[in-house]
């Protein structure tokens, strides 16, 4: 078919067509990654993210393009997971600036669409690398505008095309994946959603989305909550198509009427969370800014008892609570200065983040990225005056920066990339210090603690010269692979030995999932006669994926 103008119906059909045909390609992105380590979660997060997006849009069935790119680019926005994941979620906002207030357009409005797109991507990066999914979209984009195409199938296969000749030249801008015989991963899944998009026209596919859910980040609460009074007992959500610039001002408005409020406005679309005693009156009110979609009211106090009446069951079963029960209960707590928000995986290190003064645990990391919507629903149920983020993984502090970006709440990110960085900051907050002086003052702390890992290679490579098979265990200093073994013992007192310096104090060990007591305590007593002048700390992390988490300070 040939379409020489395309409106929302069309768009649908390519950006449905094209998040499915990811999802069924995501598991070939992550194989992508260059880094052997098991965290290859490119084509899980990119997929997740587009899978927000189309969520957004279904069953809009409107012909304007640009209120279907528009709702798109606000899903992608809330359920961008990961770096690749908000890179997507930007470079579909930035399409939806350029077909904003349009119907529909031709090849040429399309193009300039892309254009923005691409644009828009390379602004939320502060120091873009070629050779990425940057460089595919540039130049899938700069193809476009110098092309004189006036069929959009025909300029959509020219699209295809030099996204393909990009991603082919990604391992000549990047080393790394030249050495490990790939092309960039976040490169590829842009390429296969453009592809699908072209396919969807050429082939005139009315696509539908496919209903399989991505693996979500669950947050992990307080267990013990037999006693707790929960004051507002309906939790309320719903989004009002109306004027954003109208959410602060219906956030005050609903304020005295509960607690837990989170109410974001992006462009015609304003998103609201509150814990209620009367959703009636809160809908009502917000009925008058504008039609209300994606109602959604649930009674906490009957939810409540209901865990309450299990809990009882397992009791009389003799079963041990806190093996089996994290219900997150939000308490209506006086106003604090400030409050940490923490991600996390395995419940040893869970709570040592809650034993340290975490608010919230988000559970996520390696492998399961939380989104920006999963930072900001913790958030929202937080009173505090200013919140800390500690993401604890490189992959995750662009997600949490776009929470900070669109929330009302005062959110100050600090840029942790392990886990130990993250413990580290706690011990050194002082909760009587101003805000900018803590602030300085846990940027300075992740400086002062090294990190090592030991995790498993999940395929062959080769990285900076060392030979690494699948299954070999890997020892990681500040995530760059230092040495190879089979035996994760082994490989972290070799680690260990390159962290050590003069200057080192305290080494902590937090042992994983697949780590027996025994085997943590028989490693921790050689290293104790091994650095007798130094202090050896070991903790239970439960960390999946992660033999040892180990830090030196």
């Amino acid at each position: 078919m040939k379409y020489h103008k395309i409106n929302g119906h069309d768009f649908y059909n390519m950006v449905v067509h094209a998040s499915n045909k990811l999802l069924e390609e995501s598991e070939y992105v992550n194989s992508l990654n260059v880094f052997p380590v098991p965290d290859g979660d490119t084509g899980t997060n990119m997929s997740a993210t587009f899978k927000a997006a189309v969520k957004e849009i279904e069953g809009l069935n409107s012909k304007s393009i640009g209120e279907t790119s528009k709702k798109l680019a606000k899903g992608a926005l809330m359920g961008a997971r990961g770096n690749s994941g908000v890179i997507l979620s930007q470079i579909l906002r930035g399409i939806s600036k350029g077909l904003a207030d349009k119907d529909e357009v031709d090849s040429v409005g399309f193009a300039i669409a892309l254009k923005e797109g691409s644009n828009s991507a390379y602004k939320a990066v502060m120091r873009p690398t070629e050779g990425t999914i940057l460089s595919v979209v540039r130049a899938a984009a700069d193809g476009a505008i110098d092309s004189d195409e006036k069929d959009i199938v025909d300029l959509m296969k020219l699209v295809v095309d030099e996204a393909k000749k990009m991603l082919d030249k990604t391992p000549e801008l990047l080393p790394a994946l030249k050495k490990a015989n790939v092309v960039d991963s976040g490169g590829m899944g842009l390429y296969i959603i453009f592809n699908a998009m072209y396919e969807a026209l050429r082939d005139d596919i009315k696509a539908e989305i496919k209903d399989v859910k991505p693996a979500s980040a669950k947050a992990a609460g307080a267990s013990g909550t037999e006693d707790i009074d929960i004051k507002f007992g309906y939790c309320t959500e719903f989004i009002i198509m109306g004027n954003a610039e109208k959410a602060n001002q219906f956030r005050d408005e609903i304020t005295p009427l509960g607690d837990s409020q989170i109410v974001v406005g992006y462009e015609d679309v304003i998103k609201v969370h509150i814990h209620t005693n009367d959703p009636g009156l809160v809908l009502s009110k917000a009925v008058k800014l504008g039609e209300l979609s994606k109602i959604k009211i649930d009674n906490m106090r009957e939810e409540h008892r209901e865990v309450l009446l299990t809990k009882e069951e397992y009791k009389k079963a003799n079963v041990e609570q806190d093996d089996i029960f994290t219900e997150e209960v939000v308490l209506d707590v006086e106003k604090k200065k400030y409050a940490f928000v923490s991600v996390a995986m395995g419940d040893g290190i869970s709570n040592i983040f809650k034993d340290l003064g975490v608010d919230h645990v988000i559970e996520g990391g390696q492998t399961m990225n939380p989104s920006t919507q999963d930072i900001l629903d913790a958030v929202s149920k937080l009173n505090a005056e200013h919140i800390f983020v500690l993401p604890n993984n490189k992959n995750i502090i662009m997600s949490a920066n776009q929470a900070a970006e669109i929330s009302d709440k005062d959110i100050r990110v600090i840029p942790t990339t392990t886990i130990p960085q993250g413990i580290t900051c706690l011990t050194m907050f002082n909760p009587e210090a101003e805000l900018e002086e803590n602030v300085e003052n846990l940027k300075e702390a992740i400086e002062m603690v090294k990190t090592g890992s030991i995790t498993y290679a999940v395929r062959d490579t080769e990285v900076d010269g060392i030979k690494i098979e699948e299954g070999n265990i890997l020892g990681l200093i500040e995530g760059k692979i230092k040495k190879v073994g089979t035996s994760y013992c082994d490989v972290a007192e070799e680690v260990l030995s390159e962290m050590i310096d003069e200057d080192s104090e305290l080494i902590t060990i937090f042992y994983g999932a697949d780590v027996s007591e025994k085997e943590a305590e028989d490693f921790t007593k050689k290293i104790e006669d091994k650095y007798e002048d130094l202090d050896v700390q070991c903790y239970r992390g439960a960390q999946p994926l992660y033999y040892f988490l180990i830090s030196v300070e």
